[in-house]
């Protein structure tokens, strides 16, 4: 890593040395109005309007587009394929973006866009990967607490309105992402109090969400608690592993499970797993929509309110049923 990153310092050197050269008046006069952001790396100064952002992290680049922005290199967390983002975000992008890996970004291809600004506002915040980042470009990382993918859609929403001079913006879209939760709310009190699981199944097996992740803090904002006995395993990592000898533990109120990389099938066909009292009783949904539990998993200022309008009616209807 080390390695690398001096490579891209070096190559980055040519490019400051030449844009020294060719820079108008009024690139040099954007100082003044530069941005800062906090983040957990400490304080980012980020260049007035930035024209050349490369979003890295899990939903940057929709956050930027609902900002009005047009980011030149974006990373597809969820596989969408196509411009990476969600039907949610669908025909905002002006010329699609070039793709770049998510886990294990390919540093030359980004230094090759030649950004202005890096967003990886929502990623593993790990200091390595910040580090070369920040050595082609000025990068907002991860806010304080944000390790592990924990960056909400309001921070994330937040930060990169800072980032990209459009705060008025990114208020207007939180005022009105937090009055759907809020109608969302009250239209359905039952939800007041009710215990809730948040699992899901990959190749590897099931495990559990925990407090602090997008996800639990969705089902939080209607009422929900998340369930106390994944609470008590919970660690600094976004979820907890279930095996299937305590899938008990995934009982609650209301059981969600979302498959991950396997078929809907693999959940709702295991004999354990229908064990589950709640899931007995009916008080389950397994996603079986790949673009709803994407909604639910992106956490974004935009697919939150899709989110909002898929999975409510989902929840309501699994809790009055009596099996």
């Amino acid at each position: 890593m080390r390695k690398l990153a001096a490579l891209v310092i070096s190559g980055l050197m040519v490019v400051a040395v030449a844009a020294c050269g060719s820079g108008s008046d009024d690139d040099q006069g954007t100082s003044a109005s530069s941005a800062t952001v906090a983040t957990k790396f400490g304080e980012v100064t980020v260049p007035a309007e930035p024209k050349r952002v490369v979003a890295l992290g899990w939903g940057d680049a929709e956050t930027a587009l609902a900002l009005g922005d047009q980011p030149i290199g974006a990373s597809d967390w969820l596989a969408f394929g196509g411009e990476g983002v969600g039907p949610w975000a669908a025909g905002k992008y002006q010329q699609a973006p070039k793709l770049i890996n998510t886990l294990e970004p390919q540093y030359e291809q980004i230094a090759a866009l030649k950004p202005d600004l890096i967003l990886d506002v929502k990623s593993s915040g790990k200091q390595d990967r910040y580090d070369t980042l920040k050595a082609i470009a000025p990068t907002v990382g991860v806010p304080a607490g944000g390790d592990a993918y924990k960056t909400n859609w309001k921070q994330q929403t937040e930060m990169i309105a800072a980032a990209l001079g459009r705060v008025e913006q990114g208020r207007q879209l939180i005022a009105d992402t937090e009055g759907k939760f809020a109608a969302a709310k009250s239209k359905h009190p039952d939800f007041d109090g009710k215990t809730i699981t948040l699992g899901a199944r990959t190749s590897e097996g099931y495990g559990a969400y925990v407090s602090g992740t997008g996800r639990v803090a969705f089902v939080e904002r209607l009422g929900f608690r998340n369930n106390p006995a994944v609470e008590a395993k919970a660690t600094s990592d976004f979820s907890v592993p279930v095996s299937r000898e305590n899938l008990g533990m995934l009982d609650a109120d209301l059981t969600v499970m979302t498959p991950i990389g396997v078929p809907a099938s693999q959940i709702t066909g295991d004999p354990l797993f229908r064990a589950v009292p709640s899931v007995k009783a009916g008080r389950s949904v397994v996603f079986d929509d790949k673009t709803i539990s994407s909604a639910f998993a992106t956490d974004t200022v935009l697919s939150v309110g899709y989110a909002l309008e898929k999975v409510v009616p989902l929840f309501a209807t699994a809790l009055k049923s009596n099996g």
